[in-house]
């Protein structure tokens, strides 16, 4: 176990720590925590990793003392969620609880937690690096809209003051940087390397493969600059090859440098291949984590999402190229799951971003290799794309077939515009899929995300047709039907979203296709960093045309949209 405490360090008889990671989260040894990932990554290759969990900010910044300076660096990220989307609700309000922290105590990290958290490391030890990452250090790398500020900020490389910011999935960045900054590399040869962004000042250079963004006050004066560079951003974050981006800011700018090559089968199967104990730290003995209590059954198949719904972060995080395990891979870490104490019998998830997207790719590499679409579905699906389930079906089976293992469930997002068209199934493998899932790997209700019921705000959130839903529901319908079973089909739907007005929720509400269907699940649209979704909602201009788009502001407003929804439905 990693320490987390001076006496804990003693413990182990270490004289040196060499990365100390401060993170807004309870520290849990779980490959679904960020946290976790790079601590054991870092280890597996000799490293001497400490982690400060939810350290005190608001006292004598003790916890940001004790352990004293690491040999390489601090690394800091806010949890594994974006900290102000941790603690408020669309409307903006407080939420009263959280589930990363022991006991779902709220009020455990700060606002903007990795620039509070950085700002300090540097007051106390302005020499050491600071690495900034996850979630919330990853979506504000460049510019962005921030909702609860109703402002554009500027990166967050500026306001927190940090030396780097790793962005995306972070073991192959992290690592290069942690030899580089050990082999006492320069700034200018650190600069070099894939995945990190960072901060500089003087004028950039018009170098060949660097494409130069609006500047932050360019920005910040004119609507359309922002919405133009979000859509040139989108676009390279969703190519295999993309150019280095550059985004003047005050006297300096701010350098994003491509990704690294989405990770092999054989690299993926080694992020999970170390000794993660899947435990809270012991410190927490006897409290309960609520947000382990979720995921500690679980199983993650794969990495990234090619869907692009345009109010969704995965693919500006993950990337847009899925990344799987092996069968074999997924299968052991089953097996160890199986033979836990605290295991039961029933996994909770097998799934990703998407479930269904495991083992997806392009039949042809060269033409991916080219692609500058955001999203493999949409408008339409990509000819190219192969979209066959057989894999997957295989892999349940597989799961299924372990000792102790009673039910497999799917958590996660399935897109159904993967098994369906309008006509009905795209292939031979997408009947016997939704079959297997609705009778076998569903406890009672099948969650989907149609999001609206209208076309045109469909349009806009870059999601199918809701006709496709309909078929869907007769596609179901007749599992049920045949099989004698009553399991539930449970839509997911957005209010308020850019494009939406109250005659489109009112039309939602009543629509025939729902007639039936246990109905309590809506959002009020949420802005966050680093969507296109977010654009519409600052800017009202739509990045992809760049033609005004209607988008309700009013708190009242939006809450009518939201009520339609219940008035009828509760």
């Amino acid at each position: 176990m990693f320490p987390t405490s001076l006496k804990e360090v003693q413990a182990l008889g270490w004289d040196y720590i060499d990365v100390i990671l401060f993170t807004g989260d309870a520290f849990v040894d779980h490959p679904s925590f960020g946290t976790a990932c790079i601590a054991r990554w870092l280890q597996h290759y000799g490293y001497r990793v400490a982690v400060v969990p939810q350290p005190n900010w608001r006292d004598d910044l003790r916890d940001f003392r004790k352990l004293g300076a690491p040999r390489l660096y601090f690394g800091v990220n806010a949890g594994a969620m974006d900290s102000m989307v941790n603690h408020y609700t669309a409307a903006k309000r407080l939420r009263h609880d959280d589930a990363y922290t022991p006991e779902g105590r709220f009020g455990q990290r700060p606002d903007r937690a990795v620039t509070v958290y950085t700002k300090i490391l540097k007051q106390l030890w302005p020499d050491v690096p600071v690495v900034i990452g996850g979630v919330e250090a990853s979506l504000r790398r460049l510019t962005h809209y921030d909702y609860w500020d109703d402002c554009l900020m500027p990166s967050i490389l500026v306001d927190s003051g940090a030396d780097w910011l790793c962005y995306g999935m972070g073991e192959k960045p992290m690592l290069q940087l942690t030899r580089a900054i050990e082999k006492g590399w320069s700034g200018r040869q650190i600069q070099q390397l894939p995945q990190i962004a960072f901060y500089c000042t003087g004028k950039p250079s018009a170098a060949e493969g660097v494409f130069l963004l609006h500047s932050f006050e360019e920005c910040r004066r004119d609507k359309r600059a922002f919405a133009e560079n979000f859509h040139h951003i989108e676009i390279y974050a969703n190519m295999l090859h993309p150019p280095v981006l550059v985004e003047p800011v005050g006297g300096g700018y701010v350098q994003v440098n491509p990704t690294c090559e989405p990770s092999t089968t054989q690299e993926m199967d080694s992020y999970w291949d170390l000794p993660f104990t899947k435990l809270p730290h012991p410190r927490y003995k006897g409290k309960r984590i609520p947000a382990y209590d979720m995921i500690k059954d679980s199983i993650i198949t794969h990495r990234g999402c090619f869907g692009g719904c345009n109010f969704c972060t995965i693919a500006a995080h993950q990337g847009k190229f899925i990344q799987s395990r092996s069968e074999e891979g997924i299968l052991k870490e089953v097996r160890k799951l199986a033979e836990m104490p605290e295991f039961h019998g029933n996994i909770s998830d097998v799934g990703a971003p998407t479930a269904n997207m495991y083992g997806m790719r392009g039949r042809d590499p060269e033409r991916c290799e080219k692609c500058r679409r955001k999203s493999c579905l949409y408008p339409a699906p990509c000819v190219n794309l192969d979209r066959s389930h057989e894999r997957l079906l295989r892999l349940y089976e597989r799961i299924d077939a372990v000792k102790g293992v009673r039910h497999s469930y799917i958590g996660s997002g399935i897109r159904y515009d993967l098994f369906l068209n309008e006509d009905g199934f795209v292939d031979e493998t997408s009947r016997p899929y939704l079959e297997t899932v609705v009778l076998k790997h569903t406890s009672g209700r099948m969650k989907v995300a149609p999001e609206h019921t209208s076309d045109k705000v469909l349009g806009y959130m870059a999601k199918p047709s809701f006709r496709l839903f309909e078929r869907l529901r007769k596609e179901f319908d007749g599992v049920n039907r045949r099989a004698g079973t009553h399991v539930e089909l449970v839509p997911y739907f957005i209010s308020s979203h850019p494009g939406c007005t109250l005659k489109d929720m009112q039309d939602l509400a009543h629509h025939p296709a729902l007639k039936g269907i246990w109905m309590d699940q809506v959002q009020d649209f949420m802005p966050t960093p680093m969507t296109t979704s977010s654009v519409m909602f600052y800017s009202g201009i739509d990045p992809r045309t760049m033609k005004p788009v209607f988008v309700e502001r009013d708190p009242e407003r939006k809450r009518a949209q939201k009520s339609q929804f219940f008035k009828k439905h509760n």
